[in-house]
């Protein structure tokens, strides 16, 4: 009998990554009783790493916190003994802004500081940060201040939360950071790879997105790297920190983790394999089903299916990809490491119902496309 694998990603607007594994996984359990499935849900550090942590058996721990605007949010980190998985987008995520009204000037990661410190104080001494989906660009000065960092402008007053206000930026006061700091593991999982300024940095490429124009742009740029001037003369921060690839996530938060939580960055999905026990399931497999909502060219650079696809191959083990849609020619699936790739959109040519019905839809593609590539050894030595 053969055991299938699969670790999908969310279907975006759609389905979480635990929903994606559950339905396809009853598709091919429908048509192939007796199966052996393992459903396996995976992140790549953005939104979806708490699922995908629950998922793999870590507990839920409720936080009540400040959304990117202010507004209290109820968000968690997920526990497993002494380790902490925060999201940053469950909580100062584009998806937290009340009515979506995107405020790139004004928008903070202070509640990731806040549920970094719940950690904290709860014990946890290994924190592992999915950056991802932030709905700010301050350079993760708000989750510096909610860890006790002081941020003071020319009149001694503190700052107001967002990324523009750090043009006023006088002074860092450090003294009063969390004291557990100094002992806890922090691993930024991220697969951004761009450096805190400049055209490649936080503000130039992911600032419009978050709904800055070409002028808010520049002025977060300028604001961000005031922020780490200060930070240099103030802490002696390494100043070629700003530059580190990785140092531009969500915003510049990943900067922060960088300069004063003393971080260790690691490509998100590699990370989170690890944590979900993914490698451990691959073991004895003689297929792994991945996917997300949009199979495209942005998947082939450090997304989820593509970091589950490179294990997979290098286990000997053949991938194939479910997804709403796929934009990628056989080709270069193949040249990716995917046998194959099914979309939704290939049983069905509404996208409107795609996305409305992703779950039976996914199921019949589960059972009608995915089950006849595992009815015999053959075929799969055929998918290698």
């Amino acid at each position: 009998m053969s055991q299938v694998v699969i670790a999908p990603d969310k279907f975006k607007g759609s389905l979480s990554a635990p929903e994606v594994a559950a339905h396809v996984a009853a598709g091919l359990r429908r048509a192939r009783p007796g199966l052996d499935v393992r459903e396996v849900p995976v992140a790549d550090g953005g939104d979806g790493t708490l699922d995908a942590a629950l998922a793999a058996g870590f507990t839920r721990v409720p936080v009540r916190a400040s959304g990117p605007t202010g507004e209290a949010v109820d968000t968690a980190y997920a526990r497993r003994g002494g380790t902490a998985v925060v999201e940053l987008a469950d909580v100062s995520g584009l998806s937290r802004l009340p009515g979506r009204r995107l405020a790139p000037l004004a928008a903070t990661s202070f509640g990731t500081g806040e549920v970094i410190r719940a950690a904290l104080d709860d014990g946890c001494r290994t924190i592992v940060l999915g950056l991802g989906g932030s709905a700010c660009t301050d350079g993760g000065a708000g989750m510096a201040r909610a860890l006790g960092v002081r941020l003071l402008d020319p009149d001694g007053a503190d700052l107001s939360p967002g990324g523009a206000a750090l043009t006023r930026l006088a002074t860092a006061d450090v003294s009063g950071l969390h004291p557990a700091v100094a002992e806890a593991d922090i691993v930024v999982a991220s697969d951004v790879d761009n450096p805190l300024l400049g055209e490649h940095g936080a503000a130039a490429v992911y600032g419009p997105q978050k709904g800055a124009d070409t002028e808010q742009v520049a002025l977060l740029d300028a604001a961000l790297a005031r922020w780490a001037e200060v930070l240099q003369r103030d802490t002696n921060v390494d100043p070629a920190t700003a530059t580190r690839p990785g140092a531009g996530a969500a915003g510049g938060v990943g900067f922060a983790a960088l300069a004063l939580l003393g971080a260790v960055l690691r490509p998100g999905i590699e990370y989170l394999l690890d944590l979900v026990g993914f490698h451990r399931q691959l073991a004895g497999a003689s297929l792994v089903v991945t996917g997300e909502g949009s199979l495209d060219e942005q998947t082939l650079r450090g997304k989820a299916p593509a970091g589950v696809a490179a294990a997979a191959h290098a286990a000997g083990v053949p991938v194939v990809a479910v997804a709403g849609r796929c934009l990628l020619a056989s080709e270069t699936l193949t040249a990716s490491g995917f046998a194959a790739a099914y979309a939704l959109t290939d049983i069905e040519s509404d996208p409107r119902r795609c996305v409305a019905e992703a779950g039976p839809l996914l199921e019949r593609l589960a059972t009608d496309r995915l089950a006849a590539i595992i009815d015999t050894d053959t075929h799969l030595e055929e998918t290698r």
